[in-house]
């Protein structure tokens, strides 16, 4: 798996034993457009963003545990959320429930000994589709951790050439359905368009990049 590719200063935010994440340091102020895809029921990260620059963070997830928790709880007005998926389409898609029941996260990847009668039918919208409806024309930092269907996401961004200066990445390549194999050419397709791995986690699923100017 690819290392990091350029050093620079980091910072870390969210809970560090689960929802944490590491951003390049200066490049966030309360002007940032910050989009969290996938959140289930750990919006530290976002949070703890809130906190430190007074900026908005618009947040998806479309999954039912979230949206059920998302209603229970009281968070600040600069976070929005919004119950639909960030996929490489528009249109409804099917969500698979995870293998463990205590997990919160569904999938559009099927595993295997999942009850196909406990799939939902969710909205799921595309990246550029999103930033259309709500007037933005660029996303200074997008955090996408959203089981597996991220590989679709980062090929039609990269696609429809939205202007995304730094990329929070969860690589699901631990499922079987997915492999290694498709993060590695995720990540040279990335490095293609000029983003740059500045922070690997000790596990190697969470990368951050930043694009630099090329």
């Amino acid at each position: 798996m690819q290392g990091v590719q350029i050093r620079i200063r980091s910072e870390r935010y969210g809970s560090w034993d689960y929802g944490s994440w590491t951003i390049a340091a200066g490049t966030l102020d309360a002007n940032s457009i910050v989009y969290s895809a996938g959140v289930g029921e750990d919006v530290s990260f976002d949070l703890d963003l809130i906190g430190a620059y007074n900026l908005t963070v618009h947040a998806f997830d479309p999954t039912p545990r979230s949206i059920e928790w998302i209603k229970k709880q009281q968070f600040p007005e600069q976070f929005i959320f919004h119950p639909v998926g960030i996929a490489g389409f528009d249109g409804t898609a099917t969500f698979h429930p995870p293998k463990d029941s205590s997990h919160v996260s569904y999938s559009l990847i099927p595993h295997e000994q999942q009850a196909v009668s406990e799939a939902v039918e969710s909205p799921v919208r595309r990246l550029g589709s999103v930033m259309k409806e709500l007037g933005h024309e660029h996303i200074d930092l997008l955090k996408i951790d959203i089981e597996g269907a991220e590989y679709d996401v980062i090929q039609d961004l990269i696609d429809q050439e939205l202007p995304v200066r730094q990329l929070l990445i969860e690589f699901h390549h631990r499922f079987p359905e997915i492999g290694v194999q498709k993060t590695r050419q995720a990540i040279a397709v990335l490095n293609s368009v000029g983003y740059r791995i500045f922070f690997v986690s000790y596990m190697g699923g969470e990368i951050s990049f930043l694009k630099i100017p090329q």
